[in-house]
């Protein structure tokens, strides 16, 4: 399977050097396309032999099996269609565009037409097979509290429009309620589990989302809770930021590659 990465970031440096080191059997790593890629990355290049390309679209020269993006939620809404039109199988992590109906109708229309998938991994949370079992049934209720240090929320478009001074939280507070459809665009780089956990299950408008500053945590939190005809689901996880960007989790770049890999392991294991 060859892969192409767009973004090489945090994220996408953690999933290029598990391709690289042969951690997920059958992918090769054919093209990074980085707008600024960091010295390391250049150095990583220049060692191992793969193209590092500005532009996203110059990654489909090479004729790539799958690309994922690891950069941003414009990135998707721009280049997504373009992909798929070419007929490339997408990882999507910036999921949050994917919580714009329209957009998503979209790009699944044309996704069917041209017969590719649109991936998106758990990111930093567990959970996904007990909601797309439970929206088999009646899936009633699906919220989300994300519970996160001061750090990890600067520069959100919702803090700064209402000018929220993380710094001078000193104890936990709810500074958002909402639904993931317009969670994703208030918290673009914060959120986007909601997002799939509302893809997962009943919805972008249904999905409740609540936003929690706690100056006394060093992870990000997220708890999750179903109902449903079911019975009732409950879960928390709480991850570690990535080292190199406390806006996401390093689980979030594990769940990409534990999804590379399930691409090519003949074992299927969960829903």
């Amino acid at each position: 399977m060859k892969v192409a990465l767009v973004g090489c970031g945090a994220m996408g440096k953690v999933i290029a050097k598990a391709i690289l080191a042969n951690e997920i059997p059958g992918a090769q790593l054919v093209v990074v396309a980085e707008v600024k890629p960091t010295e390391e990355i250049r150095e990583i290049s220049k060692k191992t032999g793969f193209p590092l390309v500005s532009k996203p679209e110059e990654v489909l020269k090479y004729s790539p099996d799958l690309v994922i993006e690891a950069a941003e939620q414009e990135v998707v809404r721009e280049y997504a269609p373009l992909f798929v039109k070419a007929r490339k199988d997408i990882m999507i992590m910036s999921v949050g565009a994917l919580a714009d109906i329209h957009f998503l109708n979209e790009l699944l229309g044309l996704a069917m037409s041209q017969g590719v998938r649109i991936i998106v991994p758990s990111g930093a949370i567990g959970g996904l097979d007990v909601i797309k079992s439970a929206n088999v049934g009646k899936l009633t209720e699906v919220t989300i509290r994300n519970i996160k240090p001061p750090q990890a929320l600067e520069g959100a478009p919702f803090v700064v429009r209402n000018k929220i001074d993380l710094r001078s939280i000193s104890t936990p507070t709810l500074i958002y309620e909402g639904f993931a459809e317009e969670a994703a665009r208030e918290f673009p780089r914060n959120v986007n589990v909601a997002v799939a956990l509302s893809l997962a299950g009943i919805g972008p408008a249904k999905t409740r989302v609540i936003v929690i500053v706690d100056p006394g945590e060093t992870r990000n939190v997220h708890e999750i809770i179903a109902k449903g005809d079911f019975g009732e689901a409950k879960l928390t996880v709480a991850s570690l930021p990535s080292p190199d960007n406390p806006k996401t989790s390093h689980l979030a770049a594990l769940s990409a590659i534990a999804t590379l890999r399930n691409l090519t392991n003949p074992l299927q294991v969960g829903t």
